[in-house]
């Protein structure tokens, strides 16, 4: 956890550092003086034992989102990886994106047993998001793996939200994952010594498309500062994933996720 933190705060701090000196000399980075918000909080859910499993367990995740605060609340759902925003205006939002990945081994599920664990580690890139409309955003991430894999992720997802309340907001809409053959051999791939240790067939993958599926979440604006959450998601396993025997002789291609999360926002001005 401590190298990919690191990492993400040590470019985060690079960039910011540049943009600063550029704004002091009056370059084109002025955007960044006037009110910012941090946003740290966690998740809690019930979710597979590891992806592609069939069975389930309760875990938890951090939140941490940075941008700059407008009078009206920024979108953000619970799949938004680690964000330090680098543009942000009305209608978009572009900067760094990052994600902490949690070792994933025979400790975790009796279906690993002979499988080559993942790494702790985690995942360093990009994000980009707009709103065409009002009620609509639709977002954007690429990620490449650090220490954990070497393979790169893309997650895209569409969210339509109202406000039913004025504390109250309802949200719902698709996501679609891609991944690279690095990242499908690190998590579904079985070579000659893992298929004779856990009774797997051989199986390499390609890259290909992850998954693909929906998700939706009730948001509840508790104080000024903090925001609770009730979600849900489900997800289909496709391509590379679906196709893997780890999936097919032991786990499931139906994923399901429910949980609740907590959030809470600092307001600071630069």
């Amino acid at each position: 956890m401590k190298t990919a933190l690191l990492t993400v705060a040590a470019a985060g701090t690079a960039v910011f550092g540049f943009v600063g000196a550029s704004s002091a000399e009056g370059g084109l980075f002025g955007w960044i003086h006037g009110d910012w918000a941090l946003k740290v909080g966690a998740t809690g859910m019930v979710a597979p034992e590891f992806e592609g499993a069939k069975d389930y367990i309760f875990f938890a995740s951090p939140i941490i989102s940075l941008g700059k605060a407008g009078p009206e609340a920024r979108f953000t759902s619970r799949n938004d990886g680690i964000s330090i925003s680098l543009f942000d205006n009305s209608a978009f939002r572009a900067g760094i994106n990052g994600e902490i990945v949690m070792r994933r081994d025979d400790g975790d599920s009796d279906d690993l047993i002979g499988i080559d664990p993942v790494r702790f580690g985690g995942e360093l890139g990009g994000f980009a998001e707009v709103y065409p409309t009002d009620w609509l955003r639709v977002r954007g991430e690429v990620r490449q793996g650090i220490q954990s894999h070497d393979g790169i992720v893309g997650e895209f997802s569409a969210d339509a939200f109202i406000d039913v309340m004025p504390a109250v907001r309802v949200s719902a809409g698709p996501r679609l994952t891609v991944a690279s053959a690095d990242y499908f051999d690190a998590y579904y791939g079985i070579n000659t010594t893992e298929s004779a240790a856990s009774g797997l067939a051989q199986y390499n993958p390609g890259g290909g498309l992850d998954s693909a599926g929906v998700g939706g979440a009730i948001d509840w604006k508790a104080t000024d500062k903090i925001t609770t959450s009730l979600f849900g998601e489900y997800s289909r396993l496709l391509g590379p994933a679906a196709d893997s025997s780890l999936v097919r002789q032991r786990g499931s291609e139906n994923q399901f996720k429910v949980g609740i999360s907590a959030s809470y926002r600092f307001d600071f001005t630069l």
